[in-house]
């Protein structure tokens, strides 16, 4: 693999940059003292550089020094407002995909419109890089993250991965998170493999001063894998003129790509030498979770005092800070001049359902940050309270409700509060249930409850609730409407379902079931076929029914069948009331399909106009016919002074099917008939389809003049 250097398009923009560059001024960032602490920053100077250590590994492959949330605050203070029409570092966002994991990055997990914070923060603790070095990889490369204006291309070259000064950019590292994911990467791939490349730490190397070979090279010891990764990364060494001008432009041999990685990092950061020397240290000995609570433990020490410090717990996002105090015989032996007062042992409250993060931060004392001693994946012992109910008894005069009940956030009982008709009691659900220790060994036995709940004749709305302790929510152990009945009519509606109307051959069946919730026994049902009652009784058994209503049994189902009279019927359902009004249980529309020798109905119409017409030469017949036995239209007959005419009934006649919804609106005739002038009788038949009796729909007489 050849050795990479800065990319062409930075260098299309490096004049400019080094000229700007004398104008920035560098601040201090501040961060919260719960992550480990940035430095503070001083402008750099010449004298503190050292080419064989550009920065320790300590602070080049810390992949937690900063969050997404200090990332983005950071990146705030360089640009708080960006040029109109510009997209920067800090507002950008972009969709991201998932990455694999390799023995170099621990993957990527890819989200919807991440911002650049969050990617740079996941990339660094996927790769051990440290979201420090990368900030600074993209402002020396780019300048994106002090850049107001931001052009498309800095972002496809942001960190110039893939990018070297002899050919095109790769196109499959192109783009924001790519560059980003693949730069950390390929750090990796440099400390991992490092007799892959020609610059290699713990040796002499010869490093040129720039690509241009006349201006040789300088002998360097390199001291360790991030100042040689540094060099593969940008194959050049600052000479004495960009050192001289640490700001600005050296002379036409200078290159300045790692001189300025290190000249911005400790502008922004602070020194590039590791305080490791100086930073706490411990270990977390003890992490398991308890109902509601999580323990940890361990101890802490820092190097500059014998002194007890503090260590902050954090489970999920809420942070306790404990004093590290406890007697630790063991860590007193292993550094006597700490002392044993270094141990920690506390719980701490569930905070989530589900799985929760503990992390445990060494707060540094004197020279030297902040240490985080690690973090643990625990599931916790929190949440909503488990409930089941073993018996249920309903009787006329109480409710028996039998079973257990543990909140997961505490081993004591849970309270149980009963509403009957929105008046309240507490129970406390402590009885003693040993079928339960084998389950549920952390929580004891006393979680068992039986409660009784008086009841009268009438309608009660009756809750019993498990009551929520810490992380959680209360939980409905049965919430209904309780029917009982008595020993009077109390006026009560009754209640049931049309659950079926259904028609086979030539009979129509209608089923369903109702009660009265005065008595217990079965009450009278009227059903109508189109208009035609039939009464019956709901006795019949209906075991849903019964589960649902237990006290009133199960004999209140019903079933009638009728024949039918037409081919389109209406079917209602009441239930009858014992005092009080009847309740309709349903209606419902069915269309039947019975042949005509089934029914065998008259047809029946209409004759609405016998008229002379076209100047008495002619007589007008109109009218309107249909067989109630069959769906298309039917034959009609006139006769004209005992002359019959076969007349066409196919005419629209919305204003029958108004009356006749069941058919077609194509039932009317109206024609015209040749006569001569005088005196006309005439007669209309509708023809019955199955040759039974014929209809006559009138006879006029009709006088035609010339």
């Amino acid at each position: 693999m050849t050795a990479r250097s800065r990319p062409r398009t930075a260098l299309a923009v490096l004049a400019a940059w080094v000229c700007a560059a004398a104008l920035l001024v560098a601040l201090p960032v501040a961060l919260p003292a719960t992550v480990a602490p940035v430095a503070s920053a001083s402008a750099a100077n010449a004298a503190d550089w050292n080419p064989g250590n550009i920065i320790d590994d300590a602070l080049f492959y810390d992949g937690s020094a900063l969050s997404a949330g200090d990332i983005q605050a950071f990146l705030q203070k360089q640009v708080p407002n960006c040029r109109s029409g510009y997209t920067c570092l800090k507002d950008y966002r972009q969709n991201t995909d998932d990455r694999p994991a390799d023995k170099y990055c621990n993957g990527y997990a890819g989200a919807a419109n991440e911002s650049a914070a969050t990617i740079i923060a996941k990339v660094g603790l996927s790769c051990g890089i440290s979201q420090k070095a990368m900030l600074v990889l993209l402002e020396k490369e780019q300048r994106l993250v002090s850049s107001t204006w931001p052009e498309d291309f800095q972002y496809r070259a942001a960190t110039g991965q893939g990018c070297p000064d002899t050919a095109p950019c790769d196109a499959s590292t192109a783009g924001f998170f790519y560059q980003v994911y693949y730069a950390a990467r390929q750090f990796e791939i440099y400390r991992l493999n490092p007799t892959w490349w020609g610059y290699q730490a713990g040796r002499w190397n010869n490093i040129l001063y720039n690509p241009t070979t006349s201006c040789g090279t300088q002998r360097v010891y390199i001291e360790n894998a991030a100042t040689a990764g540094l060099y593969i990364y940008t194959p050049y060494v600052p000479n004495a003129a960009a050192l001289r001008n640490l700001y600005g432009e050296g002379d036409s041999c200078s290159a300045y790509g790692n001189r300025n990685f290190w000249r911005i990092y400790t502008d922004w950061f602070g020194s590039t030498k590791s305080d490791a020397a100086h930073r706490p240290f411990g270990s977390i000995d003890v992490t398991e979770a308890s109902p509601g609570r999580f323990r940890v433990a361990g101890w802490a020490v820092d190097p500059d005092t014998n002194a007890p410090i503090d260590v902050h717990v954090y489970v999920g996002s809420v942070g306790t800070a404990v004093r590290a105090d406890r007697s630790r015989p063991d860590v007193g032996a292993a550094y006597p001049d700490q002392g044993s007062a270094h141990g920690f042992d506390q719980t701490f409250p569930a905070t989530e359902t589900g799985q929760s993060q503990i992390c445990v931060w060494a707060i540094n004392s004197g020279a030297g940050s902040n240490t985080l001693l690690g973090c643990r994946t625990l599931t916790s012992m929190a949440g909503s309270p488990v409930v089941q109910i073993d018996a249920q008894k309903l009787t006329t005069s109480a409710m028996t409700l039998q079973g257990w009940t543990i909140d997961p956030d505490t081993t004591a009982p849970v309270d149980l509060h009963v509403y009957v008709d929105g008046v309240g009691r507490r129970v406390v659900a402590d009885r003693d249930r040993p079928d339960l220790a084998p389950h549920y060994p952390a929580y004891g036995t006393g979680h068992g409850f039986s409660v009784s709940i008086p009841l009268t004749a009438g309608d009660h709305s009756v809750c019993v609730y498990a009551i929520n302790v810490g992380v959680g929510d209360n939980q409905v152990v049965t919430c209904s409407t309780v029917m009982v009945p008595g020993d009077t009519d109390m006026g009560r509606q009754p209640i049931g379902s049309l659950d079926t109307v259904a028609v086979e051959g030539q009979k129509v069946t209608a089923a369903g079931w109702a009660l009265d919730p005065d008595t217990a026994k079965p009450i009278p049902v009227h059903v109508y076929v189109s208009g035609e009652g039939t009464a019956t009784t709901a006795n019949r058994p209906r075991d849903d029914v019964a589960a649902v209503y237990p006290l009133y049994g199960k004999a209140h189902g019903f079933s009638v069948t009728v024949p039918l009279r037409s081919n389109g019927v209406t079917v209602c359902a009441y239930a009858i009331n014992t005092a009080g009004d009847n309740v309709q249980l349903g209606c419902r529309s069915v269309q039947a399909a019975l042949a005509p020798a089934a029914l065998e109905r008259q047809p029946l119409g209409s004759l609405d106009v016998v008229a002379s017409a076209d100047a008495g030469r002619s007589l007008r017949v109109a009218g309107w016919a249909l067989d109630p036995d069959v769906a298309g239209k039917i034959a009609v007959h006139a006769y004209v002074d005992g002359v019959g005419y076969v007349l066409d009934a196919g005419n629209p006649r919305p204003d029958v099917q108004q009356v006749y919804p069941a058919y077609s609106a194509s039932r009317g005739f109206d024609t015209t008939i040749p006569v001569s002038a005088g005196r006309h009788s005439v007669c209309v038949y509708a023809i019955d389809d199955a040759g039974g009796a014929n209809t006559s729909l009138g006879c006029r007489t009709v006088t035609t003049a010339p």
